[in-house]
């Protein structure tokens, strides 16, 4: 089968709609259906993988094709992932059918890899991912990019370069669009930052001491030893796509620095009069730097939910880099210092996250409580950072070079999350506005 059946094109653009990994709420205007392939079938069960084209954006669909009446239970409670019935068919995703996602799984692999249960990941957002008996991972790629994937891409990379803290590669496979799907090792029993860290913080919030070293849930020992791997993964990012040198004068980091300014600006009614001006004088310290360090390959989109923990250490996930961004920008090299910062806004987030379920006389006592954890954590892993053996040759020499590219990737990122939260979540805006008056005062 080469072409959809008649009357499923029609039900494309609503069922997109309804998707979390589709990047609208509202139903394309125009669909166009680039490709039909029909990869596997069982028991009368067709399995289609489609891509379209909705809205100049490109997104891969698999369909399960099943007659009309017969049971499906695995789609109660999932009426969004149904495209619905068409004569004597009907049409849903086929990544909740069990009987379709284990001949997946034969398709990637090209039929190395077999499975006798799977069971969908289903918080993700952007993809979709299947894991098989707790041992193989499978991400299936929604949202297409031309050329190879940067998950893929990085994530093979650092495997052949020796970086043994990422799942190791079991099958990807692709197609004319672009990469469709990559499938890895299952990190069985891991346990996200992001995770561990709230516990961490519950455990100091609840504790009659106020120094984060004395609770039982310490996160220090893990936030350095979490330093310590990204210095790694940066060597071997290094190693495996090579090392631009820059100065002051590269463009890349003179278009951080008029964006930064740009957005400072605009927020400069928000920030009060004195950061305001306090904002001129910042933006003078950055534009007075002569050692900006080089600029790599790096993650781009790092944070504690992007690292997870298990018996035999960190391990570092999802290289496809901040969603919103373009690939071509994604794949632009950049200082190290971009993923330092984005775990160091992670370690804010987290202490905030953790004060949610209390009252307004609690958070006020315990801010700081978060403040100390907050401070503990980021000196615990910038410091293990930057005594990894060979991590000088990627960064700024001298300490004035490190503070201000350091800061100003931090800035970048803040003035990022300012417009994200004024635009989804207005209550959580002090935490950025709070980054940024620290940084523009320091």
């Amino acid at each position: 089968m080469n072409v959809l059946p008649d009357g499923v094109a029609e039900l494309i653009p609503e069922y997109l709609a309804r998707q979390r990994w589709y990047g609208s709420s509202d139903v394309p205007a125009e669909v166009a259906v680039l490709c039909v392939q029909e990869i596997a079938e069982r028991d009368g069960h067709r399995l289609l993988d489609v891509v379209v084209d909705a809205d100049g954006d490109r997104y891969q669909l698999v369909i399960g094709q099943r007659h009309s009446g017969e049971a499906a239970d695995f789609l109660n409670g999932h009426e969004a992932s149904v495209l619905g019935g068409v004569g004597e068919w009907y049409y849903y995703d086929a990544a909740l059918d069990p009987d379709l996602a284990l001949a997946l799984l034969e398709v990637v692999s090209a039929g190395a890899e077999h499975a006798s249960r799977v069971r969908p990941i289903t918080v993700e957002q952007s993809n979709t991912s299947l894991v098989y008996e707790d041992r193989v991972i499978l991400k299936l790629f929604r949202r297409l990019t031309e050329g190879r994937n940067p998950d893929i891409e990085v994530t093979t990379a650092l495997a052949q370069a020796g970086f043994d803290h990422v799942a190791a590669p079991v099958a990807s496979w692709s197609g004319d669009y672009g990469d469709l799907a990559f499938a890895q090792q299952y990190l069985a029993g891991g346990s996200e930052g992001w995770a561990l860290a709230l516990t961490s913080l519950r455990d100091l919030y609840a504790s009659p001491s106020e120094d984060p070293e004395a609770a039982g849930g310490d996160f220090g020992g893990e936030a350095g030893r979490l330093g310590h791997i990204t210095a790694q993964m940066h060597l071997a990012m290094a190693n495996a796509f090579g090392v631009e040198r820059r100065g002051p004068a590269d463009h890349r980091w003179r278009a951080l620095l008029d964006s930064i300014d740009k957005r400072l600006t605009e927020a400069s009614a928000a920030l009060g009069g004195g950061l305001a001006q306090a904002a001129a004088h910042y933006m003078d310290r950055l534009h007075a730097i002569n050692e900006t360090g080089p600029a790599i390959r790096v993650h781009g989109d790092y944070h504690l939910g992007q690292v997870m923990w298990t018996d035999t250490g960190w391990y570092v996930l999802d290289f496809e880099g901040e969603p919103a961004r373009s690939l071509e920008q994604r794949l632009e090299p950049s200082s190290p210092l971009k993923d330092v910062t984005g775990m160091l806004r992670s370690f804010q987030y987290a202490s905030r996250a953790a004060l949610g379920d209390r009252n307004d006389d609690e958070v006020a006592a315990l801010e700081p409580v978060a403040a100390a954890w907050e401070r503990h954590n980021r000196t615990a892993f910038v410091n293990a950072y930057r005594a990894t053996s060979g991590i000088h040759a990627l960064v700024p020499d001298g300490e004035e070079g490190w503070e201000a590219v350091l800061s100003a990737y931090e800035m970048d990122k803040a003035l990022y999350e300012l417009d994200y939260e004024r635009a989804y979540r207005p209550e959580w805006v002090p935490i950025p506005m709070s980054a940024i008056a620290r940084l523009l005062v320091q």
